[in-house]
């Protein structure tokens, strides 16, 4: 800034040689001089300006610095407050690690208590009454969940519950499905965790409890009159007892789902059909024979003991007229006898050959039918063989097709193998052990026979000696 008035000196001294410019010249320094005292004020002003902004400056910087000490003094406070915390965090870990056990100890006790009894009140028919209870219990099973002195208390609460309506007998309305499937309202009998009866309308009977549906049902058969009438009696309140089931319902369900003959010859497949038709063919076999057998036997001892008889007093025109009243019948004891009589004249060799031919003419018919039942008692079981491999054939195919995960789809196919099986042997052992006895039966009947022809031979040769 002081150059320029200098400049303008020089300026000046130069021009100052021309008078016409002297004038100006001066007018010229007064504005320059002006000029320069006004840059000096407004230099001066800047230079107050920037003191003023220094000082504020100091000012903050000071400021700053002292929150900045602050600061670094609240961090170093914070780190000695964060080094006692995880020194004291360490020592609760170490605590807790100590502990731990004898909590997860008590959960662990806890849980298995509510499993047992979440398992008890499932299979329990006093649910009926009070369902919401299973799922109180349950929510204590819930992964992550702790129990806590109310879940505690509260479960003790139901286990206690649960062993005092044990032994109570309580008589109500209720509702339970009925033996149709549909929702029934009756009077409802519950002796203890026992048995559950009902009474509705004309209709007395036993209920089952259902841990899938949480619901009672009505057994679908009825029990026997004596038991319902006893039921009658005393939820009318005229007798002291009522029938208990001890086993809580299995003894019943087994009786209601007996199966029946006729279920049980379906369940064998088109194999069982078979094996009935031969038990009626031996059946009536069996009883043609024995009918059959029964009178030749007494014909035999009858009629030969007759004969001989009066042989023996030589009357043979009475032998052949008694002969003669028989010979209408199909009678194998008449045929022998005719066959005796007729060869009396001759020696005794043709007499024993006679009647041994008549005899053996007519052992085919005694001993028919007896050789086909050995055949049918043969032939039974091995129906049942069959039955018993296209069962098992069954079960293999289901096998393929759906796997091992469901052993019902397997049930049709071993209930067709055991059935026939046990159908076969128990037609072939009756029909083995008949066949057995008829056979011995004919050949006593023959051996008769024929003990009967040598006496006769024997009385025809005495009678013939004595002549």
């Amino acid at each position: 800034m002081r150059i320029l008035p200098c400049l303008l000196l020089l300026v000046l001294l130069v021009l100052g040689a021309a008078p016409a410019a002297a004038q100006d010249m001066r007018e010229a320094v007064k504005k320059a001089e002006a000029d320069r005292q006004a840059a000096l004020q407004e230099a001066a002003l800047a230079d107050e300006r920037i003191a003023a902004d220094r000082d504020s400056l100091l000012a903050v910087v000071t400021g700053l610095e002292r929150r900045q000490a602050a600061l670094e003094a609240e961090l170093a406070a914070l780190d000695r407050e964060q080094r006692d915390l995880e020194a004291l965090r360490e020592e609760l870990l170490v605590r807790w690690s100590r502990r731990e056990l004898g909590f997860r100890e008590i959960s662990g006790n806890v849980r298995l208590a509510a499993r047992d009894l979440e398992s008890l009140l499932k299979a329990s028919p006093l649910s009926a009454d009070a369902p919401g209870r299973i799922d109180r219990v349950g929510r204590l099973l819930d992964t992550g969940y702790f129990p806590d002195m109310d879940d505690i208390a509260g479960m003790a609460d139901i286990a206690f519950t649960e062993i005092r309506r044990g032994g109570q007998v309580a008589v109500g309305e209720g509702a339970f499905v009925g033996r149709d499937g549909r929702e029934t309202t009756g009077q409802v009998l519950q002796i203890g965790k026992f048995t559950t009866a009902y009474r509705t309308g004309g209709e007395t009977g036993f209920l089952v409890w259902s841990p899938e549906g949480r619901r009672l049902h009505a057994l679908p058969e009825l029990p026997p009159g004596g038991v319902r009438k006893a039921i009658d009696r005393y939820l009318d309140g005229a007798a002291a007892d009522a029938p208990v089931d001890i086993s809580g319902g299995t003894a019943l369900r087994q009786a209601t789902h007996r199966l029946g003959l006729g279920e049980q010859l379906r369940q064998g497949g088109p194999i069982v059909w078979p094996i009935l038709l031969i038990a009626l063919v031996a059946l009536g076999i069996v009883v043609v024979k024995a009918v059959v057998l029964q009178r030749v036997h007494g014909n035999t001892d009858r009629m030969m003991g007759e004969v001989n008889e009066l042989a023996a007093r030589g009357d043979w025109q009475a032998c052949e007229e008694l002969v003669g009243r028989q010979a209408t019948r199909r009678n194998p004891v008449v045929a022998v006898l005719r066959a005796g009589l007729e060869a009396r004249g001759d020696d005794r060799e043709t007499i024993e050959s006679a009647l041994q031919e008549a005899i053996l003419r007519e052992l085919p018919g005694i001993t028919k039918g007896i050789a086909l039942l050995a055949v049918l008692g043969a032939v039974a079981p091995l129906l049942g063989l069959l039955g018993t491999v296209t069962g098992m054939i069954e079960t293999f195919r289901v096998i393929t097709l759906f796997g091992t995960g469901d052993p019902r789809l397997m049930s049709g196919g071993i209930s067709e193998a055991l059935v026939t099986t046990e159908l076969g042997l128990a037609v072939a052992i009756p029909i083995m052990l008949l066949h057995s006895w008829l056979a011995r039966r004919a050949e006593h009947i023959i051996g008769d026979m024929e003990e009967k022809a040598v006496r006769l031979t024997n009385i025809i040769q005495r009678q013939r000696a004595g002549a």
